[in-house]
């Protein structure tokens, strides 16, 4: 059961790596794409596609690790004028919640990704691109998400601090 745990967090690390490393590329391709401009010139079309997958990737890929981490945006007016266990129960009611929203789109994805298969769909744009590599990354991250959320429902923390203001 350790093996299976740590190969899980490597999993979570790994995707949020990739997705700084994505970011990383975002920015270096918006800086590259000026330069190339200001000096007359025409950046690849492959720039514009690589950004434009990066941005959907980064953010699917990160957000497994954000849930691990409470880093989700929430609004703390609510939470932070209630009692501990008011708060302990509505938590869990709205990871529980979040566990059911990411499990049927990580389903919905499934079929999209499997439709993308069978049909032999492509991104028709500057270059031919299979559909399903974009699509593949919807089950698997929403499928974690809910795995992290569901830490929520039935472990010891709570998705909720019950703290108003930033953390840092």
């Amino acid at each position: 059961m350790r093996y299976v745990r740590r190969g899980y967090l490597w999993l979570l690390n790994g995707m949020a790596l990739l997705a700084a490393i994505m970011l990383v590329w975002l920015m270096v391709a918006v800086v590259l794409s000026v330069v190339i401009r200001n000096l007359g010139l025409q950046p690849s079309a492959w720039f514009f596609l690589s950004t434009e997958y990066a941005m959907f990737y980064l953010t699917l890929l990160g957000a497994p690790w954000l849930v691990r981490q409470r880093g989700h945006v929430h609004i703390e007016l609510l939470t932070s004028v209630l009692s501990p266990s008011v708060l302990n129960v509505l938590s869990r009611a709205v990871a529980l919640l979040c566990v059911l929203v990411s499990l049927v789109l990580a389903w919905k994805g499934l079929d999209l990704f499997m439709m993308n298969i069978e049909r032999s769909d492509y991104d028709v744009r500057a270059y031919f691109v299979p559909k399903w590599i974009l699509t593949i990354v919807f089950p698997v991250s929403f499928t974690l998400m809910a795995v992290e959320f569901g830490r929520f429902v039935v472990g010891r923390e709570i998705l909720h601090s019950g703290e108003a203001g930033i953390k840092e």
